[in-house]
């Protein structure tokens, strides 16, 4: 009988694609060009297990870089729950950065996956964006930022992150340039 497509996972088959999804994490942040069959073995499961949770690489990395953001972006929520509006978001900013600079090798990985001809796009930001969104309508709606920054606008200003060698001391370089993005966020807000 076979599994619809839509159909929950049992529990046993959803614990081998959550080990999976972990060690490619480790593997492709490691070695962007870390052959499946490795994965595989370290994962505890054999072939067929693995190629139908992933038929390819392509859609390893894919869902490797969604389930990532996917938790990066789920933490905004998480933050504001516990944490003033202005606080979540610099929080925010720094696990974002931690993100960015600690899956290099995952970057390569989703590069080589998404640039050959007839291969998937990259995959949208959708996340990040909505959490984007969620933090500052907090922080706008609390007065700490100016009312006027758009999620567009916050993007385009913390790009500089994806400028910083993250194999030097990123940590120093990427506090000092989201204090920055974060005192232009302020200035000008109703609440200062």
């Amino acid at each position: 009988m076979r599994q619809k497509k839509d159909a929950p996972l049992r529990s046993d088959a959803q614990r081998n694609r959550e080990t999976i999804l972990e060690v490619a994490v480790a593997e492709l942040t490691r070695c962007a060009d870390a052959p499946l069959s490795v994965i595989a073995r370290k994962a505890g499961v054999g072939q067929g297990t693995f190629y139908r949770n992933f038929p390819n690489r392509e859609a390893l990395v894919l869902e490797i870089y969604r389930h990532e953001m996917q938790q990066v972006a789920d933490s905004a929520a998480e933050l504001l729950r516990c944490r003033e509006p202005d606080q979540a978001l610099r929080e925010w900013m720094d696990r974002l950065a931690r993100f960015a600079m600690t899956k290099a090798g995952l970057a390569e990985a989703i590069r080589q996956a998404t640039s050959g001809p007839g291969s998937p796009a990259k995959p949208g930001n959708s996340a990040v964006m909505a959490a984007t969104e969620l933090l500052l309508r907090a922080n706008r709606e609390a007065g700490t930022i100016r009312p006027d920054v758009t999620a567009d606008d916050f993007l385009l200003a913390i790009a500089g992150l994806w400028q910083i060698d993250p194999h030097g001391n990123w940590q120093s370089r990427a506090t000092r340039l989201l204090d920055l993005v974060m005192d232009g966020l302020r200035a000008g807000a109703p609440g200062r």
